[in-house]
């Protein structure tokens, strides 16, 4: 099957005809209306390239998605938690996934007022990070385990603050995703088993500072088949009316996250429909109860929102083998060497050698073969100072880089139609090593 030019990918990028001085090049890589190749020069490579109108587009998709139903959209900071972007979509509406103090700490920064829409998710919630939470005010702890009941129950009672709680339940289900990003089989941490949560709630009523105000449920990322999210709210709302027949007050329901996204144009999803037809997945089965429904939706938002720009160092021959080496790595892109996934890699520039294509691996400079970007990939034959873009780096891109091989991290840049804001500056060796003592 023929791909469609990128232009039909999410039109935050699209190809179009520039001009250096008032000599016209060929076709070049732009951001909304900015030219990729201008904020490489002046931002330097690696480089994050956010769109600003891509994340509002697929959050107002999601909205309407969801409209006639009760809900709350909050955003999966742990997808990307530049302050910038928090800040785009707390202005929209949205509320906020944490699964960390630090996260609630990025929440807070963004705005204080929208800790009531805040829910607090993670097997490993900490005194210091229970304390702030009951001192912001959020929405909802879903809760994980007994042991993590008796801690919100404690800090609750010596801080005298109130707090709603959702026990995360396993449904078991399998997502068909990822092993490492599948989180509702009983084989996981994560949850706990339906037969057991209902003793969680009883414990909680003991305490007149907990009040059991929801059922949580979170089955993996990265899911493109709609029929597990149906199972898992199916067995979420079963839960959720035997709760209210015991009285108990269950006013949410959390559906979690994980929509996947098309990481390649070949996979052919129209996202609107999609994301439609993911809403009467979840909707359906708790229609009945007159539920609110909170989402957590990180990657599907921000993913084809972001690209990441590097630029080719060397090419390199060995028995009849090309690499194409570039200045970005497995330290500010790890999902190839995490999930062996797959980017679409394409040239910022086309057109200006012709139309010959090559089969190449792209790797970083990082001392691991698992330092690499795509393996055996057909792409069109670059040289050494050409840029490439890796897309739909948007989500757990930046927010999984590290410094491997003491590598500063890269810089973001938010494109907001004509202008361009840098919002996350490139750190220095001095960053790197400032915290250190000798």
């Amino acid at each position: 099957m023929k791909s469609p030019p990128l232009s039909e990918r999410p039109p935050g990028f699209t190809y179009r005809r520039a001009l250096r001085g008032f000599r016209p090049v060929a076709k070049e890589l732009f951001a909304d209306d900015v030219s990729i190749h201008a904020l490489a020069k002046r931002y330097g490579t690696p480089l994050y390239i956010y769109s600003r109108s891509t994340i509002e587009e697929r959050y107002h998709q999601f909205e309407r998605a969801f409209q006639d139903s009760e809900h709350t959209v909050c955003y999966s900071v742990k997808a990307n938690s530049n302050l910038s972007l928090l800040k785009i979509l707390e202005k929209l509406g949205a509320g906020f996934d944490v699964v960390s103090g630090g996260e609630l700490q990025r929440v807070l920064t963004a705005n204080r007022k929208t800790t009531a829409k805040v829910v607090f998710s993670g097997v490993g919630k900490q005194s210091d990070e229970i304390d702030l939470a009951l001192h912001s005010g959020i929405l909802l702890f879903n809760v994980e385990s007994a042991s993590e009941l008796q801690l919100l129950s404690a800090r609750a009672t010596h801080l005298r603050k109130r707090a709603r709680f959702a026990v995360r339940i396993n449904p078991d289900v399998e997502a068909g995703t990822h092993p490492h990003i599948s989180t509702g089989l009983h084989e996981h941490k994560f949850g706990v088993p339906t037969a057991e949560a209902g003793e969680l709630y009883e414990l909680g009523s003991r305490n007149k500072f907990l009040s059991a105000a929801g059922v949580s449920v979170h089955i993996g990322s990265q899911i493109t088949d709609l029929g597990p999210f149906r199972e898992s709210m199916e067995r979420a709302a079963e839960f959720a009316a035997a709760l209210r027949a015991r009285q108990y007050a269950i006013r949410y329901i959390d559906a979690g996250g994980g929509l996947g996204i098309s990481y390649t144009r070949e996979e052919g999803r129209d996202f609107p429909q999609h994301v439609s037809a993911y809403a009467e997945a979840v909707c359906g089965p708790v229609r009945r109860l007159g539920i609110h429904l909170l989402l957590e939706p990180g990657r599907s938002i921000v993913g084809p929102a972001g690209i990441l720009v590097t630029r080719v160092v060397y090419k390199k021959r060995s028995n009849g083998k090309l690499f194409v080496v570039t200045d970005a790595a497995m330290n500010d892109l790890v999902r190839p060497a995490l999930y062996d996934s797959y980017h679409e890699i394409v040239p910022v520039t086309v057109g200006s050698r012709g139309g010959a294509r090559v089969e190449v691996d792209v790797v970083g400079p990082i001392c691991e073969s698992a330092d690499f970007f795509a393996r055996s990939r057909e792409l069109p034959d670059v040289e050494q100072g050409d840029l490439l873009a890796i897309l739909d780096a948007g989500a757990y891109g930046m927010s999984l880089a590290s410094n491997y091989n003491s590598r500063p991290r890269a810089a973001e840049v938010m494109v907001e139609g004509k202008s361009a804001r840098l919002i996350r500056r490139r750190e220095t060796l001095a960053d790197l090593l400032a915290p250190e003592r000798v």
